[in-house]
């Protein structure tokens, strides 16, 4: 065929073709004299319909090969022949559809495409029937007939008129197009069976296609009777065991099955349910008696019966109630983490007082490598309970936790009743871990399915979809762990009380690696103390220059791997005791990774250090701002969010409002566009606690004042210049401390979250409080910015005021906070240090 033509032809057609609208069908075929609603919803095709309704005139209908396909645009898409038809009704729908009744009239080949927008067009030329005529069509029609009757007869999917209406048909081409209605004939069969246009050749492909279909339903109607007869044979057999029992009950005997159901009955009895699982379980046991023991639900009811007796119902293990021999096993297994500690010997206490007390839900948040996972297994043992545990981590399926029905397949129960089983007690240590990554998706929700496991005014009737009776968890000391707060829903985060692990001093790593570390890995090397010896100066240099982290995963990495090379030493015969030293350190791990001491080499202009929190603890983070000629007011870069970009708005709104105080003329806004940077742009950063860091780092670039070096912040600003409170301080300021500040500032309202800061830190960090902007730049410039002179002036160039006719008004803006002083913190004291005030422009002591 020729290509598609883009607009109507020009020039006449040939004798016997037209052209006519045309719409594209899929995976239906129309034949003459056949009368069909379609529903049209494709634009071409709609417009294809309206033009032939408007027109009054035909339409073609031609099926397209590949039904998936949307838009046509060549003939190559569609077979070659179709079928033009007469629109009898078209009604527009309101969702933009169109039924319309056809009746189709001729086939018709398709020649080429007139046009293909609006719609398409095609020319085409009418086909004929060739119709023989004699003894042998008379013959083939009445045949076809005959196996017209016997397919209906045959329970075939048509009208059970169907085969009177095939006697009274007299057109052998009409007979053969009949069989088309069947629901069994494809796409391309019909298709077939419109491009014959010998009536004999279509009639000898319908009787084909009629007979096949015949054989097929008789052969199925063979297969269900079988069926029935072999279902008739299982009644009778399952009468005949009945009749079997009873012979044997009489004669005082027991079939295998009745042995089994007997013994079943034995566990439910001794196996301390309540009352009214145990009617549960007895009621299922009647079940299986009465049914074959070759059915496949006796399998299912054995099952389920056996997880019913395994459930440990009445089995508790009793607490270590010793306060101090629980504390020394705490003590004894880790170090620091006094808060956690002091918490669960709280519930002993309690608990030996008490016997009716719940069991606390606790929630372990901090970064890797801190210990929450093990904690876990140290609480169970200075309680002398069972541990189990439970990686939450991933999943996504709301039956991972309430377990499937009993109607599927291999249905099982959720893995908090599997746990509880593997414990075989009812009031074990379970830690339910990674609380933070739980996916959902269209297979339901876990964090949901958690709200009732996780509530003592729930879980005592904590119904399995399984089970499918109720289990009391209130005995079982749940413990979820978590990297992050912000992922847990917050009505989970409200069911749990949380204790924050913001990770370990250099000083609590250095103590954790002589005290637990090193012993450990000696033991899984094989090395003894005879074999090897590291100083305390190394673990620190380990921990320093080695390992960035909260916890202490990669410094027991690290150490592994001092411990492969001391252990191939000895292996290859060394006798001599290997102390490892700095200069071995190095030979070992290579040069250090990681340079501890100043954030900057120098004072800087335009970048200051800020404070953050992830998930693998706190950490410091530079903020680079440049001034350039541009008419922006600032470009953000570094995958900065949201809420990190309105902070930097709100910054440099502070300081356009207090520009004369802070020394800078205001034609630099007008001039100049500020460029922010935070780097490691390939990491999305975002949150408000950079505001003050941001603001700092804006005004020294304006200013050209430089940011001390050793200093760090943290802190929300507002349009007014307030410092407001930030999360997660006990992170940050470890962050500070293990990155070498010497200064961190931070908000006057996180004072009451010092406590939890470690004494040495607050010896070796000096920690300002700030209530102002004006406070922060004080601690963080190197000398205080020096605001403009007044301005006003006369024609003549002496200043005036035009009212009083007295001393010239100054247009410095005044600091909404006038004569706040930042307090720096050092240990237990706070003593206020001098400040300067942006409302007079001078510094104030």
């Amino acid at each position: 065929m020729a290509k598609q033509a883009t607009r109507v032809e020009q020039e006449a057609l040939p004798e016997g073709q037209r052209e006519v609208p045309l719409v594209a069908l899929r995976e239906t075929v129309i034949f003459p004299e056949m009368i069909v609603p379609l529903q049209v919803g494709r634009e071409k095709s709609v417009a294809a319909l309206n033009a032939a309704v408007e027109a009054s005139g035909p339409i073609v209908l031609v099926t397209q090969r590949t039904a998936e396909q949307e838009d046509i645009t060549d003939p190559s898409e569609l077979y070659g022949v179709g079928t033009i038809a007469k629109i009898a009704q078209v009604v527009q729908l309101q969702d933009g559809t169109v039924r319309a009744i056809v009746q189709g009239q001729n086939r018709v080949r398709v020649v080429r495409f007139a046009k293909t927008s609006p719609h398409l067009s095609a020319v085409i030329e009418d086909l004929h029937d060739a119709v023989p005529t004699g003894v042998e069509i008379q013959a083939l029609m009445r045949s076809v007939q005959a196996q017209i009757e016997q397919y209906v007869a045959s329970g075939a999917p048509v009208p059970p008129e169907a085969g009177v209406a095939a006697r009274n048909i007299t057109e052998p081409g009409l007979l053969a197009d009949m069989v088309a209605y069947s629901p069994e004939m494809s796409t391309e069969q019909r298709q077939e069976l419109l491009e014959t246009t010998d009536v004999e050749q279509r009639l000898k492909l319908v009787s084909a296609f009629l007979a096949r279909q015949t054989e097929i339903l008789e052969l199925k109607g063979k297969i269900q009777s079988e069926v029935k007869s072999e279902m008739d044979k299982t009644q009778r057999e399952y009468i005949l065991r009945e009749q079997l029992k009873a012979i044997q009950r009489e004669l005082g005997e027991d079939d295998p099955q009745q042995a089994e159901i007997n013994e079943l009955r034995e566990k439910v009895e001794s196996a301390g349910m309540p009352e009214e699982v145990r009617a549960r379980a007895i009621k299922e046991i009647d079940r299986m008696s009465r049914i074959p023991s070759a059915s496949p639900e006796v399998g299912v009811i054995r099952t389920y019966v056996d997880w019913l007796v395994g459930l440990p119902w009445n089995v508790t293990t009793d607490d270590r109630l010793d306060i101090k021999e629980a504390a020394r096993i705490l003590e004894e297994d880790h170090y620091g983490l006094d808060k956690i500690k002091e918490r669960i010997l709280e519930y002993l206490a309690v608990r030996s007082l008490a016997d009716t007390i719940r069991s606390p839900i606790l929630l372990f948040v901090g970064p890797p490598g801190v210990g929450k996972t093990s904690l876990g297994k140290s609480i169970a043992k200075a309680m002398g309970r069972k541990f189990v545990r439970m990686s939450l981590g991933g999943i996504h399926d709301e039956a991972e936790i309430r377990g499937h029905r009993r109607t599927y397949i291999g249905a099982l129960p959720g893995r908090i009743i599997q746990s509880i089983k593997t414990a075989g007690t009812n009031n074990p240590v379970f830690m339910l871990d990674e609380v933070d990554k739980i996916g959902m998706d269209f297979r339901g929700d876990p964090s949901s399915a958690l709200l009732e496991v996780l509530d003592p005014e729930q879980n005592f009737s904590f119904q399995d979809n399984y089970l499918e009776v109720p289990f009391d968890l209130r005995k079982v000391l749940f413990i979820a762990t978590a990297n992050l707060m912000d992922p847990i829903p917050a009505p989970l985060r409200d069911r749990m009380e949380m204790i924050q692990l913001p990770g370990y001093t250099q000083q609590e790593k250095v103590e954790i690696a002589k005290r637990f570390l090193i012993p450990k890995q000696m033991e899984n090397h094989g090395l003894k103390a005879k074999h090897i010896e590291v100083t305390d100066i190394v673990l620190t240099e380990l921990v320093q220059a080695y390992t960035h982290e909260a916890g202490v995963r990669n410094l027991e990495r690290e150490l592994a791997n001092i411990m492969r090379k001391v252990a191939r030493s000895v292996a290859e015969g060394r006798k001599r005791k290997t102390v490892v030293d700095l200069k071995k350190l190095e030979e070992y791990l290579g040069p250090p990774r990681f340079e501890y001491g100043e954030l900057e080499a120098e004072d800087q202009i335009g970048s200051a250090t800020g404070l953050v929190v992830t998930e693998v603890g706190g950490d410091v983070v530079a903020v680079e701002v440049t001034k350039m000629e541009g008419k922006e007011d600032f470009i953000l870069t570094g995958q900065l969010g949201d809420v990190m970009r309105e902070s930097a708005r709100a910054a440099l709104s502070w300081i356009r409002s207090h520009a004369d105080t802070l020394g800078i003329p205001r034609e630099t806004f007008e001039r100049n566009t500020l460029h922010i940077h935070v780097p490691a742009g390939a990491i999305p950063k975002d949150g408000p606690s950079a505001g003050v860091t941001m603001a700092t780092a804006m005004v020294s670039a304006l200013t050209g004042i430089p940011i001390r070096k050793d200093v760090a912040m943290t802190g929300e600003i507002t349009l007014r210049g307030r410092v407001l409170p930030i999360g997660g301080l006990k992170s940050k300021i470890l962050a500070a401390h293990l990155s070498g500040a010497a200064m961190v500032i931070l908000p006057r309202k996180n004072e009451k979250d010092l406590r939890d800061i470690p004494e040495e830190i607050r010896k070796q960090v000096k920690l300002v409080l700030a209530d102002t902007m004006d406070q922060v730049l004080e601690a963080a410039l190197r000398r205080r910015p020096q605001p403009l002179k007044p301005t006003t002036s006369t024609a003549g160039g002496e200043s005036e005021n035009k009212e009083s006719k007295g001393p010239a008004v100054s247009r410095v803006r005044r600091s909404p906070f006038p004569g706040e002083q930042p307090t720096v913190v050092a240990g237990a004291v706070t003593e206020p240090t001098g400040g300067f005030d942006l409302s007079a422009g001078q510094g104030r002591r």
